[in-house]
């Protein structure tokens, strides 16, 4: 397999050849509008952030967990950095490298301000939502219960779904009195809407590599991203594909205690 894919680039390295130089004449060393993109940092949401808890929750009894739920994240090139071939050429011959569009990272006519304040606000929604959809799990009641999410430096919607575990093992664990993780190192990436549904989020192959290197051996990845999760999977990290919030538990609970567990 390896061989095979080695040769297939190969091949189209080869066939490109002639328009790459052509390119290279024509634009020289002029700007792409393209972002590079990398594995990002981690961060357990049942730990701490910056000396604060990532999951602070008052009126309701919480438990001491063991293992961690770590969110993933990606990092890409700024909006006014320039992009040139050579960096487009080099992304192309590694797996921890991505070119995206820059406007799908950054879209046109917005400021880095302006896009960082969409990330922050799509992090707080988030947060929001995943409150919602661990409490209704749990059958809990919002009222009673005060839930305070504390994440620095990272915006945008994709740490939902891992929100709402690290909530659901705070109050309830794996609902027998052990940890939702087993122990284990869990990661993984996922948009989530208060009815606990999961949607996918982007950057999946980069997110799996990040959460490889921090030490996780089981991954929930969106069931819609299972391909992109597929193509580049680190050695020693199992996909779990969910599509909900009652799934992933379920699946959570199912590795625990042997049984069957969904996969990619």
């Amino acid at each position: 397999m390896f061989s095979s894919l080695a040769h297939s680039r190969t091949r189209v390295a080869a066939l490109c050849a002639l328009p790459v130089a052509g390119l290279i004449a024509v634009a020289g060393f002029a700007p792409l509008p393209f972002v590079v993109a990398q594995p990002g940092m981690t961060a357990n949401v049942l730990g701490e952030d910056q000396g604060r808890q990532v999951i602070t929750i008052t009126g309701a009894p919480t438990r001491r967990t063991g293992g961690e739920l770590r969110m993933t994240t990606i990092v890409a090139t700024g909006p006014s950095a320039e992009v040139g071939l050579g960096d487009v050429v080099d992304a192309w011959f590694r797996t921890d490298r991505a070119v995206l569009p820059r406007d799908a990272v950054y879209p046109a006519g917005k400021s880095v301000e302006e896009v960082e304040r969409r990330n922050t606000r799509a992090m707080e929604d988030s947060q929001d939502d995943a409150t919602a959809a661990a409490l209704a799990y749990l059958g809990e009641d919002p009222e009673d219960i005060e839930v305070t999410l504390h994440l620095a430096d990272v915006g945008g919607p994709s740490a939902g779904l891992l929100f709402s575990l690290g909530i659901v093992d705070k109050l309830d664990g794996d609902g027998e009195g052990g940890d939702l993780t087993g122990g284990r190192t869990v990661a993984g990436t996922g948009t989530i809407t208060e009815d606990g549904t999961v949607g996918p989020v982007g950057g999946v192959s980069l997110k799996t590599q990040a959460a490889r290197r921090d030490g996780a051996t089981v991954f929930l990845v969106p069931r819609a991203e299972c391909g992109e999760a597929r193509a580049e999977l680190p050695s020693g990290l199992r996909l779990i594909p969910v599509t909900t919030l009652d799934g992933a538990v379920d699946s959570l609970r199912a590795l625990e205690r042997g049984g069957e567990v969904p996969s990619c």
